[in-house]
This record gives C-alpha cells, structure tokens and sequence, in this order.
C-alpha cells in the first residue's frame, strides 16, 4: 500500500471541499496528496457530438485535477501534490485505488445547515467497498468548521480543534476503528469523544422486567464493556484524552448530535465477503447522511 492520501475529484463544490480536506490532512500526517479524477467514457452517439465528444470530456478530466493541484499547492506549501486522471467506472477505478492508497477522500453534497450530507451512488459504492479508510466530506466544509469559536465567537482555523468524536460497539470492539480515531485525535492535538449507545434486552422493553436494580446492572455492565474496550488505546495515547459516554437509545442519533461539536467523526464498516448488495451498516449509513463533520469510515472484519 502506498503512502498516499488520494481524493476523488469531479470538478464540484464537494470534491473541492474534499481536497482541501485532504490537503489540511496531508499535512498532518506528512504524507504526498494524490488528485484523481475518473473519466467515464461517453456513449457513442453522444460522443460524435461536438460539445459533449470525447475530446472534451478528456480535455476536462485533465484541467480539474492540474488546476486543482495549482490552487493546493499554493494554499498549503509544503504538501505535495500529484494529479492524474483514469477511465472507467468511478465507483469502481475508485474501489481500486482504495487498495493502493492510505486514505481516499470523497465530496458528498451537503444539505442546507445542520441537516447533514447526501451520499451519492458512486460515494456509498466506495465506502461500501473500500479496503481503506474512506473520509465524506460535504460541500462548503472549511477549515474553521473544525475548529473551536475564538474567544469573540468567530470561527477560526488558528484556535484548538474540536474533539474528534467516535461510535463504537462496546460488545464487539475491532483495534483497527479505535486506533484510527485515537490517532486522528493525536496529530489534531484534541480529545477524544466516545459514543456507545445501546438498547435495553427485550423483556426490558416490553415491560417483562421493571425491577430498577436490575436496569441499572445493565447501564453499569455497558459502560464497564466501554471502559475495558479503550483501556489499551488510552495507555498508548496518554497524550488524549478520551471521554467515554454509555446511553441507551439510538446509536446513530447519539452521533449524528454528538458531530456538531466534533472536527471528525469515526465509525466503523465491517467487511462483508458477499458481492450483492451495500454493506455498510444502519448506522453508519444514518451517520453519513445526517452527520454534521467529516466522517471517516473505517473498513473491519
């Protein structure tokens, strides 16, 4: 695997929001930014056209990435940058990529204020699909977005960066989810803020059981399972601090209010070996439509 961050890039408002994503990332972790643009070839009869041939969708699949490149170069000194352009499926040159590289980012449209993102076809393929951690970053994310107000209440890139917020299944941890959000929090200098949600076994829920002892066993068994499942990351991070919350209820909604006040939200996708079908997961799908940062997604087993 190369030590590349690579972002899809189409030309749109999202995709110019997910390279500077990546560039600001890039340089965090000291790694070259890698610009992709996929050209998927046209039909035919629309190629004979002569303002939608393939000479000039060819013409453009090269400009967006160089003309990009030249902007990100010039905003973040010191990142380097390489663009490129590949035919074929985007969903699938991009499924590709994500074995070769260290991160793949992608735009998702984003919705009017805090109503999150609209995950596209081709972007829920990918993160379905990718062997990488996939980074959604919608239209109009800037810099300050991950950032804690100045102490006017203006949005600022120079102050501390938001916590980065992670979902996680207490029960079933998977090492590879934990130690991305730990060491996303770690390169940003921030804590770490641990959503675990989970609901109440059935006889609970439909009344079988109402001896309150017995409910408060069970909050304190979950956040037992929580605090033994970061124990290791946290003595391999002394540096972050790490903030765990165990409730009952919804995990996606618990996220999905908990990202407002995050720079990063980490959630996990488990490899599914089956080839029909999207394999993402409901609340990790919930999570990249309603969001309101970044989400990473992070493929397990």
């Amino acid at each position: 695997m190369s030590r590349t961050i690579t972002v899809g890039l189409d030309g749109s408002p999202e995709s110019r929001a997910a390279a500077e994503w990546a560039a600001r990332e890039a340089k965090l972790r000291g790694l070259p930014l890698r610009l992709l643009h996929v050209w998927e070839p046209v039909p035919e009869p629309m190629a004979r056209a002569p303002l939608l041939g393939a000479e000039t969708h060819r013409h453009w699949s090269e400009k967006i990435p160089r003309e990009t490149a030249e902007g990100l170069r010039l905003r973040h000194p010191g990142v380097e940058v390489t663009a490129g352009h590949r035919t074929g499926r985007p969903s699938e040159v991009l499924g590709e990529v994500a074995s070769t590289t260290e991160l793949l980012v992608l735009g998702s449209r984003g919705l009017s204020g805090l109503g999150g993102f609209m995950v596209g076809s081709v972007g829920l393929a990918v993160v379905a699909r990718a062997a990488c951690p996939v980074v959604l970053v919608r239209a109009g994310e800037q810099a300050a977005d991950e950032h804690e107000m100045d102490p006017a209440g203006i949005p600022s890139a120079a102050t501390p960066y938001r916590p980065v917020l992670l979902g996680i299944d207490a029960g079933h941890p998977d090492a590879s989810v934990i130690e991305f959000a730990f060491d996303e929090a770690a390169r940003r200098g921030t804590g770490l803020h641990v959503v675990h949600a989970w609901n109440l076994p059935p006889y609970y829920v439909y009344g079988a059981v109402t001896d309150l002892e017995q409910y408060d066993a069970v909050v304190q068994w979950q956040a037992t399972e929580l605090t033994e499942a970061l124990r290791p990351w946290r003595e391999k991070y002394p540096s972050v601090e790490a903030v765990a919350v165990s409730r009952s209820g919804s995990p996606a909604e618990h996220l999905i209010t908990a990202s407002r006040e995050a720079s990063l939200v980490v959630v996990g996708r488990r490899i599914r070996r089956s080839p029909f079908g999207v394999h993402i997961g409901p609340v990790t799908h919930a999570v990249l439509h309603h969001a309101a940062a970044p989400v990473a997604v992070v493929a397990h087993v």
